[in-house]
């Protein structure tokens, strides 16, 4: 069924970033489902044919390779967890290469670790491959480097679903879809009868934080809070996401048809410049400032810059040029940008005004702690707790 409230960008979205999670792709022996893949390589050919651009961003390596491996359990040290993840990305490419093979679209595989995204050369170089691959009608299968990435089995991108809000910001792309094993954001626990679907969902505050039901144990990593903070990245920067059912089988051409499937969380504002959205999201931070609500306005409602009389303490050692972030006690973490200032000299003007810091430091080498270009808003919107959320279908 279409809604007609779904913006008719969704219908139009070009590009398009899928995130497949491991419960989608693989049955309860952690074996890959070689049907469902067969069945997403079926929906990436008639998008493709349609004029689309896919990257497909895939779990399930460490299912795979336990599947191949004859392993009941997931591994519990580090080495065989990353043997199990070597073994599992041949059989997770070689699957998407087979369900591509007899159609229109070929696969590439991408391997990334978080440093990759973090190093802003490396950023540009990944994003210009990602590009050139779009451009010869290849679908790139971008997945953690999980047999070398010592930290990503512990955590790194944390999970499939922030690598997934990071590709789609980094392209930038026009759509984000979340494949999961459940259909969308449910308005209570999906196990309750009554349990509803939320088609539409404006904002990704703290009361719709609160819907997710996460669940521990199994092959996966992500879940429903993973989701919603992907969904609120990407909407941040300018790109919708909907969350959908992965196992439905034309999931992603009923999406991409604007019809109801799943929750639509729709992009907040037009695409956020390139090099905040690299600022916001994936450059590493060495610092953090805690402003004054003044402070906080004039950065998110003004478009304003960051000037000493706004800081209220700083944490972190820092020097000029590098990243903090922003935040409140009351709304934490709302922006991230390059500091001007040392942190020692910050500590001595913070609260001072612009005229006071020359008398202070002996210089003023300029007026802003962090100016309006070297921000990048990442959370407009102040907790609300008593925001009501959309009614569901029934």
């Amino acid at each position: 069924m279409r809604n007609p409230t779904r913006p008719e960008t969704i219908a139009a979205a070009r590009l398009i970033v899928v995130k497949v999670g491991t419960r989608v792709l693989t049955g309860p022996d952690g074996l890959l489902d070689a049907d469902r893949i067969a069945a997403i390589g079926r929906q990436c050919d008639r998008l493709l044919a349609a004029g689309r651009q896919l990257v497909i961003v895939s779990s399930g390596a460490v299912g795979a390779g336990m599947g191949r491996l004859g392993l009941a359990e997931r591994p519990r040290t580090l080495p065989r967890l990353q043997a199990a993840a070597a073994v599992g990305q041949s059989c997770l490419i070689e699957a998407y290469e087979r369900s591509q093979r007899p159609l229109v679209g070929h696969v590439a595989q991408i391997l990334l670790v978080a440093d990759d995204l973090q190093d802003r050369r490396r950023y540009l170089n990944i994003r210009s491959t990602l590009r050139a691959l779009l451009d010869e009608g290849a679908v790139p299968i971008v997945n953690e480097n999980d047999s070398v990435s010592v930290e990503e089995l512990q955590t790194s991108f944390g999970d499939n679903d922030r690598l997934a809000a990071l590709v789609a910001t980094l392209l930038p792309a026009d759509l984000l879809v979340l494949l999961s094993d459940v259909a969308g954001l449910y308005d209570r626990p999906p196990t309750e009868a009554d349990a509803r679907v939320i088609p539409l969902v404006p904002v990704v505050d703290a009361a719709t934080e609160r819907l997710a039901r996460d669940r521990a144990g199994g092959l996966s990593k992500g879940g429903m809070a993973s989701k919603l903070a992907a969904a609120r990245m990407v909407t941040t920067s300018g790109c919708h996401c909907v969350i959908g059912p992965g196992r439905r089988d034309d999931v992603l051409e009923a999406i991409c048809g604007g019809d109801e499937v799943g929750t639509l969380f729709p992009a907040r504002r037009g695409v956020m410049p390139a090099r905040k959205r690299w600022l916001g999201w994936s450059a590493p931070t060495s610092g953090s400032l805690v402003v004054d609500a003044g402070a906080r306005l004039a950065v998110v409602d003004r478009g304003s810059s960051l000037l000493p009389a706004g800081v209220v303490s700083i944490s972190g050692s820092f020097g000029p040029g590098d990243i903090v972030t922003l935040e409140t006690p009351e709304t934490g973490i709302f922006a991230r940008g390059l500091v001007k200032y040392a942190a020692a000299d910050l500590e001595r003007i913070r609260g001072l005004q612009t005229d006071e810091v020359l008398e202070r430091l002996g210089r003023c080498g300029c007026d802003a702690v962090i100016h309006r270009d070297d921000l990048a808003v990442i959370a407009q919107d102040r907790p609300d707790r008593n925001t009501p959320l959309p009614e569901t279908t029934g």
